[in-house]
């Protein structure tokens, strides 16, 4: 694929994926309300269009199919209005317009991984059209119910005669001064609300005429006759009618249209003028203009299509990769700045000069602060488009269970980094679904028992702190049974000391070790913790960490704290022996100096300090990586409270060099075979003056430490 079409295609799959969510948005939210609004309609129909032409262009079959046929649904619906659907066709339209999506999305995806399109989709197809023939019928039913009487009544019972006949002849118009007789393609099906969609599109361009079959769009016996003979559009002028011709050049399943002038009233009949037919050109998403014949009147002037007032597009779709690679040069602008502020001649200009330069240097370092600023804000995205997925989740799910639950959305608007947000999808999703499946309660008496709402409630909350995004999934539900965790554990043997030695948090926190699973026949608690590793490793594999908190009758939140970014991070250096390493703020609680009285010994003889009531494991850097240094008593160094979750601990250091924003640079190819990432080091900066610095990954660090010593 050349790089056009490469654009091509991600400019479509933005543009597609864009449409889908906001029409699961928009369904989720209608069916709440149990209706349609009029402007939901509209946009629905623009939706379905949109992915159907550029579909089409993309020649992506299936999906132009589908999204033509439910265009077709939602242009009737907006004909007619939503209010003549009942109840239970309304629910009925719900179901099927999710299945809609999911049918598309299902391609979309196909799409994007490279797979081969569902070739047949015949049977989706059919049951879109049986639909409509149902709410068709029923308009029909309805319309036929009452008495007409008077020429209402002597139209409806001359409509096939009134329109085309069977031997061909025009319609009994006597104030036409010409007709437009159209002919559709074969085999389209329901000729009838094709050719009212056709009429109808022309209608809303102002064109004044009639047509006939006068009823097509509630009798569908004209079908027989549309397929036989076409249908007729009269006109009272010329000119109006050859507008309605170059109109009629921009409408779909159009196979050829005549326009027939009448003969000027004469003592004697003559003949009719040769009628002049053009054909349209073939139905592929794209308005073509046929010849024009020259025997067709042209007109006067040119047919003018409604627009719309111009709007100003202040929004531009950019490759995430452009993104990266715009975030990597201000890196490197970022470490160059730094290389010539500490460039060592600088000691040799006399005072003023130096004075002169560290000015300009200044200013220098404002606008690269300012520039990496803007390069991160440029990567930043809202979090609703992954909460609002939620809302699909869970009606889904309150349809599979049948439980009522409602989801409540709180800081949509908190902004991330796209690379994260689309990394912490899956763990979300996850975390929702234990929710509905294992947190709410089955019963809702249990509920009422238990002095709650029947109606169960989970709060998916997002909030910002200085480096970081806080992101909470909590329910109201039945909570986790510690004890049930423990003995869960203990029967497949995954515990690493004495149930009695365990911590309420440390029992709750046994549902993110590698194997806990439970099944059918244990308790309503125990099954939260499917799979809920999995989601642990996602999240601390973009430098995250996830905890829990649970109340037995309660409910259960689970809390994800999230870096902002991960590409430039705040970073403390530090020295040890020749070596610097770079820790991140957010995981630094605290630095001190320590005295030898203060230092304890466990019963392995390994080294603790006390913090705030709690002792925490003491690791010497120098040691855990084999470095030389002569700073090995502890009363030399410094030591740092690290906490990163649920591990704490202390890290001993030669000194401290200061607190600096540095660039995140990945490991190179060459060195993954090494796993460096299992003895915490997570990635590496370029420092002002050239050298490499380690970034320390803080919870593999602790795992590894730990297990070494």
């Amino acid at each position: 694929m050349d790089n056009g079409m490469e654009s091509m295609l991600d400019t479509y799959l933005f543009e597609t994926n864009s449409l889908l969510d906001n029409l699961d948005e928009m369904l989720v939210k209608d069916e709440k309300l149990g209706d349609f609004s009029s402007d939901d309609v509209n946009e629905i129909f623009r939706i379905m269009h949109t992915i159907k032409g550029s579909s089409a262009m993309m020649e992506f079959g299936s999906l132009a199919s589908i999204a033509h046929h439910i265009e077709d649904l939602f242009f009737y619906i907006r004909d007619k209005g939503i209010d003549t659907l009942s109840a239970q066709h309304k629910k009925e339209l719900f179901n099927l317009m999710f299945r809609s999506e999911d049918c598309l999305r299902g391609q979309v995806e196909k799409v994007e991984s490279g797979e081969p399109l569902d070739t047949d989709m015949d049977a989706f197809a059919s049951e879109i059209n049986n639909f409509l023939k149902r709410i068709s019928t029923v308009e029909d039913d309805s319309a036929d119910s009452g008495e007409p009487s008077g020429e209402a009544a002597d139209t409806k019972a001359g409509a096939l005669s009134a329109g085309a006949s069977p031997d061909g002849n025009l319609p009994a118009d006597s104030t036409a001064v010409c007709f437009i007789h159209v002919f559709l393609e074969e085999g389209i099906g329901m000729e009838n609300l094709r050719a009212f969609m056709i009429i109808n599109s022309l209608k809303e361009c102002e064109m004044d005429f009639r047509y006939y079959p006068e009823n097509m769009e509630s009798n569908p016996d004209t079908c027989a006759t549309i397929v036989e003979d076409g249908f007729y559009m009269a006109f009272d002028s010329e000119e109006m009618a050859a507008k309605a011709g170059d109109l009629l050049r921009t409408q779909n399943h159009i196979h050829s249209y005549e326009l027939v002038t009448l003969p000027e009233q004469a003592p004697e009949p003559a003949p009719a003028p040769e009628p002049v037919r053009q054909t349209s050109p073939e139905n592929s998403g794209q308005a073509v203009p046929p010849a024009q014949s020259e025997a067709a009147p042209k007109p006067q002037t040119p047919a003018k299509q409604p627009q719309g007032t111009p709007v100003k597009q202040n929004l531009i779709s950019v490759n995430i990769t452009k993104l990266d690679d715009l975030q990597a040069l201000v890196g490197e602008i970022v470490i160059t700045e730094s290389m010539v502020t500490s460039a060592p001649e600088l000691n040799q200009l006399n005072r003023d000069a130096y004075d002169n330069f560290m000015k300009s240097a200044r200013q220098l370092r404002k606008l690269t602060d300012d520039l990496q600023d803007i390069a991160m804000s440029l990567r930043m995205v809202p979090v609703s488009g992954v909460f609002q997925k939620m809302n699909r989740i869970v009606r889904d799910m309150k349809q599979k269970l049948n439980k009522d639950v409602r989801l409540t959305l709180i800081g949509e608007d908190t902004e991330i980094d796209k690379t994260i947000v689309d990394s912490i999808q899956d763990p979300i999703m996850h975390m929702v679904r234990n929710a509905m499946d294992h947190g709410i309660e089955d019963n809702a008496n249990d509920r009422i028992r238990a002095g709650k709402n029947p109606q169960g409630e989970i709060v998916l909350s997002a909030s910002h702190t200085s480096s970081e995004v806080v992101i909470t999934i909590s329910d109201d539900g039945q909570g986790m049974d510690p004890d049930k965790l423990l003995a869960k554990a203990r029967e497949r043997g995954i515990l690493t000391k004495p149930e009695s030695e365990y911590s309420r948090k440390e029992a709750l926190g046994l549902v993110m070790l590698p194997g806990f699973s439970t099944n059918q026949t244990v308790t309503e608690f125990s099954g939260r913790g499917v799979g809920m590793d999995v989601v642990k490793k996602n999240v601390e594999s973009v430098g995250g960490a996830v905890s829990l908190s649970s109340e037995l009758g309660q409910g259960t939140t689970f809390l994800m704290k999230i870096p902002l970014t991960l590409a430039i991070m705040d970073g403390m250096r530090v020295t040890v022996g020749s070596s610097i390493f770079t820790i991140p703020i957010a995981n630094i609680r605290q630095s001190f100096k320590i005295m030898t009285e203060e230092i304890l010994h466990d019963e392995n003889g390994s080294e603790m300090v006390e913090r705030m009531g709690s002792f925490y494991p003491i690791v010497r850097l120098h040691q855990f990586y084999g470095i030389d240094t002569q700073v090995t008593n502890l009363e030399d160094g410094i030591v740092m409270w690290i906490e990163s979750s649920d591990r704490s601990f202390c890290l001993f250091v030669d000194d401290l060099i200061g607190e600096q924003q540095v660039v995140v640079k990945p490991l190179p190819a060459f060195l993954s075979s090494f796993e460096l990432k299992s003895f915490g080091i997570g990635g590496c900066t370029i420092l002002g003056d050239g050298n490499i610095s380690i970034i320390l990954d803080v919870p593999s660090l602790h795992s590894a430490a730990l297990e070494n010593m």
